[in-house]
């Protein structure tokens, strides 16, 4: 069997020129970065138009995998199979995955963005000026200290940390400014990951560039000695952070392995923060189509919650359908099935795993939302496990398509595409929220954790009680709750597969992110700088006759 890489580069690509012409752009729009990527000027984009934003989500993730990007590309594929205007929008992958273990976020099979390697590798250098942007902020702030210190800016009380969009767990916890006087005030630091920064999520939910500005200006980095915030403007370092970020702003134009308009643009991580490509890109791609295919990271406990909850709400948009997508290897997993037994048929256990499903299905009719499941179909699933998984849909009332778009292509998901554009038409419902702005932080988190989680209670530590109360008299009460949580679990201990009842879940500490306009809270242990495995999948690519080899 081809690998990805393989099938992606077997596939002929039209000129980015062409692509573009489909969406009613000229050359003179375009910023192009060799033959089949460019960068658009959303300022060019003169349509009057409102396309219809179809949102793909998921169950709780296993190692199983469940092929949210494939379905989207493959969705928005068989969409333009039957004659609709459509474009798929997505996050830029990180070059820590690609290098690791977990892989890129491109698609899978015949349902693809391309050109693959390179949109998984350096793309148009965005990660890389986010990198920058966030770096040149701690460098300023460390020399600010070291010049006098006139902010009175506490080192102990620093938040920023300094970033690297790579898995290196070496970097986690580190000391800067050793070697006397000369080289800095020593301090301890922390390294995360490039998509874990607040510049990735300000990038993700600025409408426009002047919008950017304001986010970044009021970003918090730091305290003084009275407790009180210090922001990036005051550190006079909003205009360098603009200027580096002025082309990054721009959303990317690529194209699927069957010339499907493509806008890859911003990638923060679900798990930390809101899991969504950029509100410039998806804005400009419903103004471009009338069907707008994207994705949230992770399981719709995360990414999907922050999509509705945040980036609706910041963006003033709203979705017209949701794809929760699910395998029956995965749901077996959620059953009680070894990972090395999915092979095996095993209809108690799917029956068993169905819970999570569900437990994602009840979410999204919370907001109100027409939805359909979509079954990644795989070769060792068996005729008893997909009649057990259609029965249990059509008893209890779930539209379910059997999508194969891994294997076909669009040609794989008309049967879903269909069913997506018939929950469109018939739905009649108003999209509505899990909370309020005007609720206080402790409300929004309970509502998140009892409402999308199912947790039975919620226990805050000190220190996110001590949070609560400043952040509330900062007047930072009114923004949005980002969890920082598992993906792998519905509560907060990854290990607690499928629909886990009478759970409590504790949240540690919360984090304002001032500029994205959302208060992290901390849940469980997670890592805002993932490390390497035992094998990183680096250890296979190579270039072999001027052509980049093992990239999965």
């Amino acid at each position: 069997m081809l690998s990805d890489l393989e099938i992606a580069q077997q596939t002929k690509l039209v000129p980015v020129k062409e692509i573009a012409a489909k969406l009613g752009l000229k050359e003179d729009d375009l910023d192009l970065y060799g033959k089949y990527k460019a960068k658009i000027d959303v300022n060019a984009i003169k349509k009057d138009k409102n396309g219809k934003i179809i949102l793909v989500t998921a169950i709780s993730p296993t190692k199983a995998g469940e092929g949210k990007s494939t379905t989207t590309v493959g969705l928005a594929d068989a969409l333009t199979r039957l004659k609709k205007n459509v474009i798929v929008a997505l996050r830029e992958p990180s070059l820590g995955p690609v290098l690791g273990v977990k892989g890129g976020a491109c698609g899978g099979g015949y349902a693809q963005v391309v050109p693959m390697e390179d949109i998984n590798l350096h793309f148009t250098g965005d990660l890389h000026a986010i990198t920058c942007a966030n770096n040149a902020i701690a460098a300023l702030l460390d020399n600010h200290i070291h010049q006098g210190n006139t902010l009175r800016i506490d080192p102990t009380r620093i938040t920023w940390h300094r970033c690297l969009d790579m898995n290196d767990r070496e970097l986690r916890n580190c000391v800067v400014g050793l070697g006397g006087s000369s080289n800095g005030t020593p301090r301890e630091d922390h390294f995360d990951i490039t998509v874990a920064s607040e510049v990735m999520a300000v990038l993700c939910l600025s409408k426009d560039p002047e919008d950017f500005k304001k986010r970044i200006a009021r970003t918090v980095v730091a305290y003084n000695y009275d407790k009180e915030p210090v922001t990036v403007d005051d550190l006079k370092a909003t205009g360098v952070v603009c200027a580096l970020m002025k082309e990054a702003l721009k959303p990317n134009l690529v194209q699927t392995l069957e010339h499907t308009p493509a806008l890859v643009h911003g990638g923060p991580f679900a798990n930390i923060a809101h899991g969504c490509n950029s509100v410039i890109a998806t804005k400009a791609a419903a103004k471009l189509a009338d069907y707008v295919v994207t994705e949230a990271g992770f399981g719709a406990d995360l990414g999907a919650e922050k999509f509705l909850d945040i980036k609706c709400r910041q963006a003033d948009i709203k979705p017209s359908a949701v794809v929760i997508v699910a395998t029956i290897r995965a749901l077996k997993l959620h059953g009680g099935v070894l990972y090395k037994n999915l092979k095996e048929e095993n209809v108690a256990a799917l029956q068993k795993g169905i819970e999570n499903l569900e437990k994602h299905i009840e979410n999204i009719k919370k907001y109100n939302l027409p939805y359909v499941v979509a079954v990644n179909r795989f070769y060792t699933d068996t005729d008893k496990e997909v009649e057990c998984l259609m029965n249990w849909a059509k008893e209890n009332g779930h539209e379910v398509s059997l999508s194969e778009v891994f294997a076909k292509g669009g040609l794989g998901g008309i049967d879903l595409a269909e069913k997506v554009i018939k929950a469109i038409d018939n739905n009649n419902q108003e999209f509505k929220f899990i909370y309020e702005d005007g609720q206080s932080l402790k409300e929004k988190i309970e509502a998140v954790c009892k409402e999308i989680y199912g947790a039975k209670n919620v226990e805050f530590l000190p220190a996110a009680v001590t949070a609560m109360k400043q952040y509330t008299k900062l007047g930072w009460d009114s923004l949005q709750v980002c969890m920082a949580k598992t993906q792998y679990s519905l509560s907060d201990n990854p290990k607690l597969l499928g629909r886990p009842k009478d759970f409590t879940i504790t949240i540690r500490d919360l984090i304002p992110a001032t500029g994205a306009g959302f208060i992290v809270a901390l849940t469980g242990e997670i890592v805002r700088m993932p490390g390497l495995p035992l094998e990183p999948a680096a250890n296979a690519i190579d270039v072999v006759d001027g052509k980049i080899v093992g990239l999965f």
